[in-house]
Parts: C-alpha cells; sequence; structure tokens
C-alpha cells in the first residue's frame, strides 16, 4: 500500500466500527452487540476503508479484529443486507460482493499483522473475515459456520474457496463450505483453522498481548513475511526462492538487520525501527 495520499483528509470518525490505537497497536471492535455485530453495507465499507488508511499512515504494526459483546461476528445483517439485496440489479449486486471481496483483500495485503480474537459465534462473512487474519485467537466458546450456501449461495464468498482449503486442506474446506455445519472451537484448533485456543473468556487478552510482541518487533520483516506468504500461493518454487532471494537482499540492507547484528555484538536487546 503507497503512503502518498491525495486531497481526501484523514477519517476522524468512524460510524459503523470501533477503534483505537495505542503505541502500534490497532483494535477494531465489531460494535452492534443487540444484533450479535451483524455486518451493514457502511460496515463493510468503513473496515475497507480504514484498513487502506492505516495501511498508508505506517503508524499501525498490529491489529486485532474483534467483537463487542457474546459474539465475534455473526455475518451480514438478514434485514439490513440480504433483504436488501433481493430489490438490487446485477450491477449493484456485482458492487457489492466486489466490495466484501475488498474487505477480505485489504486484510490479507495490509502492511501489518491481522488478529482476529473469537469468542461466540464467527457465522457467514464473519467467518470469512477471522480466516483473512493472519491469526485466529479464539476461547472454548467460539464456533465458525461458513453459512452461505445455508441461504443459496455459493459456499465460495468473499474468498473462502480460495483462503479455507490453504488453512486446513480441501477436504475439510469442502465439507465445512458446501455443509454450512458449525465447526466448535476444539474441532477448529483439530483441523487447523485456529492458531491458539484459550482459556474461557481470555482471547482478547491472547490476542492483544499477541499484537504487542508483534508490534514491538522487526515491523518490516513482519510486513515482508506476510506479503511473501500471500504471493507465493499460487507460484511455482523457482519463482518464489527468486522472490525469496529479492527480499531477503533488500532487507539485508535495512537497518533491522544491521541492528541486530549490533544488539547481539554489545550483548542486548534488538530496538528495532522497522526500516
Amino acid at each position: 500500500m503507497s503512503p502518498f495520499i491525495g486531497s481526501a483528509p484523514r477519517t476522524e470518525r468512524w460510524h459503523h466500527l470501533r477503534l483505537t490505537v495505542d503505541d502500534g497497536v490497532a483494535t477494531v471492535t465489531f460494535a452492534r452487540p443487540e444484533k450479535l455485530n451483524a455486518l451493514t453495507f457502511g460496515a463493510y465499507a468503513d473496515l475497507r476503508d480504514l484498513l487502506a488508511e492505516l495501511s498508508r499512515e505506517r503508524a499501525v504494526r498490529a491489529l486485532v479484529l474483534g467483537g463487542e459483546g457474546r459474539g465475534f461476528c455473526s455475518g451480514g445483517d438478514v434485514d439490513e443486507i440480504i433483504g436488501a439485496t433481493l430489490s438490487m440489479d446485477t450491477a449493484q449486486l456485482l458492487d457489492f460482493n466486489r466490495m466484501t471481496g475488498q474487505v477480505v483483500r485489504a486484510i490479507r495485503e495490509c502492511p501489518f499483522p491481522v488478529i482476529a480474537a473469537v469468542h461466540g459465534v464467527a457465522a457467514g462473512a464473519g467467518a470469512v473475515l477471522a480466516l483473512a487474519a493472519d491469526f485466529r485467537i479464539a476461547d472454548p466458546s467460539a464456533r465458525f459456520a461458513f453459512l452461505f450456501t445455508r441461504v443459496g449461495l455459493s459456499g465460495g464468498d468473499m474468498g473462502a474457496a480460495y483462503l479455507l482449503p490453504r488453512v486446513v486442506g480441501l477436504g475439510h474446506a469442502t465439507r465445512l463450505l458446501m455443509l454450512g455445519e458449525p465447526v466448535r472451537a476444539p474441532e477448529a484448533e483439530r483441523i487447523g483453522l485456529l492458531s491458539e485456543l484459550t482459556e474461557d473468556g481470555a482471547a482478547d487478552a491472547r490476542a492483544a498481548e499477541l499484537a504487542r510482541r508483534l508490534a514491538d518487533g522487526p515491523a518490516l520483516a513482519h510486513a515482508q513475511t506476510k506479503a511473501l506468504l500471500t504471493a507465493e500461493l499460487d507460484m511455482p518454487l523457482a519463482a518464489s526462492v527468486e522472490l525469496d532471494a529479492n527480499t531477503q537482499a533488500l532487507l539485508m540492507n535495512g537497518e533491522d538487520y544491521a541492528e541486530f547484528h549490533a544488539a547481539f555484538t554489545e550483548k542486548r536487546p534488538p530496538k528495532w525501527r522497522g526500516r
């Protein structure tokens, strides 16, 4: 994401999400607890635009995505999205579906790690947003459900058919996307959908702890690792090792690489600058 901006001012208030930033760690919270944090058109658009702004500003080094109340996110609001789409024409529907995909791309392509802190339900689009994150930290109450076929749509929504097989394998992905059955936290951990299963009620705290660790680390190295993990999913080995070589050559000319050597020599912790 380019740091250069045009005439548009920085957004001072997000109407559909809650944002806090603390010393390089951003926390984005879905804040419609009375609706299990169901998404609206505005929530999708806010998340898309927020990720773009944070990526340009380069002040954020890790982001936690969470939900207020009893669950993470129950997906698209039945009345405000599903009901509204019934009266849209094809062009409008394509615009909407492209926007939801842009949110997933923004999560995958932003230059900082994204951690989904999941408790309770992560359903439909909520499950895909958690899937798109770099880390999924969940407590035992978490349950994931890719519900798209349950409403008569393809299970391959918002990039789910691309991402899920790469996380849990084709067999599990076929079952989850085809049947739409819920997967509770212990099974999600068993099949590799979770990065970590915490104790009851501890997902938010553990996600914040991981975000702090990442934010205090070598941010440029993290950004490049994330970029390579995404880019190399569809590359042949020869292209991958060449991209790795180019990336390492650039990073070896950076300040953080020299700082590690200086810190090692002086027997002190490195002072990472993300450069």
